[in-house]
């Protein structure tokens, strides 16, 4: 059996919908980039039906895995769970609406390519392209103003769906990471940065998914995540 080179992670919970798209074009744009792959989708306990849609494509297709859960982890263990799972030495990870332009697909890849440890899109760079509502832009640029000016780190954008790792690289620093859901991807990020990892950080187009909302209890919580990864970080473990 070939070992693939790149493992792409599709996170879903109750995306059945969003599936029948985004299977097809990461098979399209990734048989574009290498030969090998394979497209792990990322099922965390879904009840409408997007574990049965991927099983049935998996008889269509080699290269789709399902890795399923009876019950929902969260979007964190869930992708932690699934980049130990992969098989590629290369492994990225995209929201499931595609939010992300898929063209910016080789250049994220590339980018690890090239001796990067992490790779990651960003809305908030000049030359990014994006669309979402006022509400939501004021609260991403919050966010990450915040995560830059309390937890250090240098990158402007910590929350895009659109992210690459060298395996062999990112698999010692799961174990540290504590959040299981959204703030996940912030927390990898800091910690990277912290352990000295090349993280490169490039503009992309992006396009808010359908029925995205921002509501205040979410701001609170990445509020409340920030300041205690802040507290885990400077006191607790120290």
């Amino acid at each position: 059996m070939v070992v693939p080179e790149i493992t792409a992670i599709i996170p879903v919970f109750n995306d059945r919908s969003a599936l029948e798209r985004a299977i097809p074009e990461s098979l399209k744009v990734l048989s574009t980039i290498t030969e090998n792959f394979e497209v792990i989708v990322a099922e965390d306990g879904s009840s409408d039906g997007s574990a049965e849609f991927v099983r049935e494509y998996e008889t269509k297709s080699s290269h789709v895995k399902l890795l399923h859960s009876d019950i929902r982890q969260g979007r964190g263990t869930a992708l932690n769970r699934a980049i130990r799972k992969a098989r590629g030495s290369i492994v990225c990870y995209y929201d499931v609406d595609l939010a992300t332009d898929m063209k910016h697909l080789s250049e994220l890849i590339d980018s690890i390519r090239k001796g990067a440890d992490i790779s990651t899109g960003s809305r908030l760079l000049p030359g990014s392209d994006i669309r979402r509502s006022e509400g939501r832009e004021i609260a991403s640029r919050s966010y990450n103003f915040l995560v830059r000016h309390i937890l250090g780190s240098h990158l402007f954008d910590h929350q895009c769906g659109f992210k690459a790792f060298n395996k062999a690289h990112i698999i010692p620093l799961l174990p540290s990471i504590r959040s299981n859901h959204w703030f996940w991807d912030t927390e990898l990020l800091v910690r990277a940065q912290r352990k000295g990892y090349t993280v490169t950080e490039f503009p992309v187009r992006w396009r808010a998914g359908k029925g995205t909302t921002v509501r205040i209890k979410d701001v609170f919580s990445m509020g409340s995540s920030i300041l205690r990864l802040w507290w885990q970080i400077h006191v607790s473990e120290d």
